[in-house]
């Protein structure tokens, strides 16, 4: 479940983030959030069937990005995803801003640049605090394999810990 740009909020989301269209920074991170809340009925379902799922980014993501802008608090940022269903588990893989920046296609979307990206890491890191959540941070820069190998345990570790546990709500 990332981000969804086949709805029409995504594909505004998707030629926003293409610098197609420029949308005021409330605007986007609301938009953002919206696309979120598509997914919930569906992502309850799932879970209901016993359906592991892995989502890409979700709201920590958006609220390092918007308050990494400087004109936004984390509690405004975190407001419109309050009650979306609580991750079990947040991997938070790091790689040095200099690291990323080496990488395939880095800087073809808005906010791609390293001075942005330091910015966001710092509010990553603020969201990192809250020990109502299960933080666990990895190592980008190992390889796919050690990387792959590390994800797995700890997601087989953490699946064995909630089988049991009722779906929570973000930030509730």
């Amino acid at each position: 479940f990332p981000t969804d740009r086949t709805t029409e909020i995504g594909q505004l989301i998707s030629s926003y983030l293409l610098r197609e269209k420029n949308l005021e920074d409330h605007t986007i991170h609301l938009l953002f959030s919206a696309n979120r809340w598509e997914h919930v009925p569906l992502m309850k379902e799932k879970l209901q069937q016993g359906i592991t799922i892995v989502v890409d980014r979700y709201a920590f993501s958006g609220v390092a990005f918007t308050s990494a802008k400087g004109n936004f608090c984390l509690d405004w940022c975190k407001q419109p995803d309050v009650g979306l269903p609580k991750p079990d588990l947040i991997l938070f893989l790091q790689l040095s801003p200099e690291a990323a920046a080496e990488r395939e296609n880095f800087g073809h979307e808005r906010y791609e640049s390293s001075s942005f990206q330091e910015k966001v890491l710092q509010s990553f890191c603020c969201l990192m605090e809250d020990k109502s959540l299960n933080w666990k941070k990895v190592d980008a820069s190992q390889s796919i394999e050690d990387l792959h190998r590390e994800i797995k345990a700890i997601v087989e570790e953490t699946m064995q810990e909630v089988q049991h546990k009722p779906l929570g709500e973000l930030w509730k």
